[in-house]
């Protein structure tokens, strides 16, 4: 047990650092090493908490194929020295596959202590509230 909460720890960690590199890859004008390095680090921190099974379910889901498709186009573009169409593909792909967690994570976000308070900011919080009701009517 004690194993499984270490890798799924490591994955998490993996999707940390992904999502870190990545933001500093774009912050450093589009550098194509600190964006692929961010990139392969997210997906294998998702393959690592989820695993390799279930992570392929949901690339490969009906109604997650377009977001996966661009998603791995973008990946392949950036990886090809073409970092800006990559990245604004890959962005597409992204919120295309993972829209329907961002109610869940703003839910968990309005518990941490300093990012709560920053959410209840008057122009914050009606997006915030818009967002987590239409998570509320999502399948899951």
């Amino acid at each position: 047990m004690i194993i499984l909460v270490i890798i799924i720890e490591i994955g998490i960690g993996l999707i940390a650092f992904g999502c870190g590199f990545t933001t500093l890859g774009v912050f450093l004008f589009f550098d194509r090493a600190l964006l692929a390095m961010g990139n392969l680090m997210f997906l294998s921190g998702v393959t690592t908490t989820i695993g390799p099974r279930a992570t392929m379910k949901f690339f490969i889901k009906p109604r997650n194929q377009r977001g996966a498709f661009c998603f791995i186009l973008g990946l392949l573009l950036v990886l090809m020295k073409w970092a800006v169409v990559g990245m604004i593909i890959e962005c597409y792909g992204f919120f295309a596959l993972f829209a329907g967690f961002f109610p869940t994570v703003l839910l968990f976000l309005q518990r941490v202590p300093v990012l709560g308070t920053m959410l209840r900011f008057p122009g914050v919080n009606q997006f915030v509230k818009k967002i987590v009701k239409k998570g509320q009517r999502l399948p899951v």
